[in-house]
């Protein structure tokens, strides 16, 4: 077989699984479903990365070099990393570090697999050398960035639903607000009727708020945290309520307005945009069609030439 019908096999072989693994998916782990009600100790000690010989003893050494390779890929620093991870809503209910731990071991897999991708491919279709290199560069450079662009995607969706999230959630806090109650017990009662990821955003600011942090500094603190601008304009107005005694329900109201005025003009940018996509077919298609129409008899019409 040549190199290139291997190299085909081997892409109709991927393709198949990847249709078999849509079709039918695998099931869930056990794991993942009785992590959160293990000890943080036998949660440390039958965790992926001390399980087994091979891994104790390489493990350190791959989560080195993974540190290595994310700090020169991030020019950020960890804490934008970090900020950009929560915001995103990865590794959820993990500590920082583990978060971090778990973000540049998935970059050096990404980074590993596409370099390692691009040199069989240039050895199995026998490239010349400048070939390989190319290939080598467009291996690196998507290397590099696959992941952090499915970060930076993760947020913008989240950020997104978050939007369209926070005018009810809103509402809510202005009804209970209206019938009696501080601030604390009517984010409470939100959670507890509610979920998404506003939900789960106020509810970290009660378990700060429980683990003694002020109740306008744990609404200051996700504020901080949160992708979307209009979130962190709801939370420090919770925090300014709790803190100052202002009139929470007007504003909250007022912001829901806002919050709805903002995505009825995004919704009309958008269907512009797409009726202006839609007449792209139209005018690279039809026209250049017409045009040869229109000027097909005019050196008849000119010069008597047929």
């Amino acid at each position: 077989m040549t190199p290139m019908m291997l190299l085909a096999a081997a892409f109709t072989g991927l393709a198949a699984g990847l249709v078999l693994r849509w079709a039918v998916p695998p099931p869930r782990r056990l794991r993942g479903r009785v992590e959160p009600y293990l000890s943080p100790s036998l949660t440390r000690l039958n965790g992926p990365g001390d399980s087994g010989p091979f891994r104790s003893i390489f493990g350190p050494i791959v989560r080195d070099i993974a540190e290595a390779v994310g700090r020169i890929l991030d020019r950020g620093g960890s804490g934008v990393t970090l900020l950009k991870l929560r915001q995103a809503g990865w590794y959820p209910g993990r500590s920082e570090a583990e978060m971090l731990s778990g973000f540049r071991m998935a970059q050096l897999r990404t980074f590993v697999v596409w370099i390692v991708g691009a040199l069989v491919s240039g050895h199995a279709i026998g490239a010349t050398l400048p070939v390989r290199l190319t290939l080598l560069a467009l291996g690196l450079v998507v290397g590099s960035t696959r992941i952090r662009g499915r970060l930076d995607r993760a947020i913008e969706s989240r950020r997104e639903t978050m939007k369209v999230e926070i005018y009810t959630v809103n509402q809510l806090l202005a009804m209970r607000v209206r019938a009696g109650g501080g601030v604390v017990q009517a984010v409470k009662a939100t959670i507890d009727r509610g979920s998404g990821e506003v939900v789960s955003e106020l509810e970290e600011a009660l378990r700060l708020h429980r683990s003694g942090w002020r109740g306008p500094d744990a609404f200051r603190r996700i504020a901080e945290l949160t992708p979307e601008p209009f979130c962190s304009r709801t939370y420090r107005l919770l925090a300014s309520a709790e803190e100052r005694g202002a009139d929470l329900a007007g504003a909250l109201l007022s912001l829901s307005e806002d919050v709805r005025e903002t995505r009825r003009e995004a919704i009309k940018r958008t269907a512009t945009k797409r009726r202006a996509a839609m007449l792209v077919p139209t005018i690279a298609i039809l026209a250049p069609v017409l045009i040869l129409f229109v000027a097909a008899p005019l050196p008849y019409l000119i010069t008597g030439w047929q």
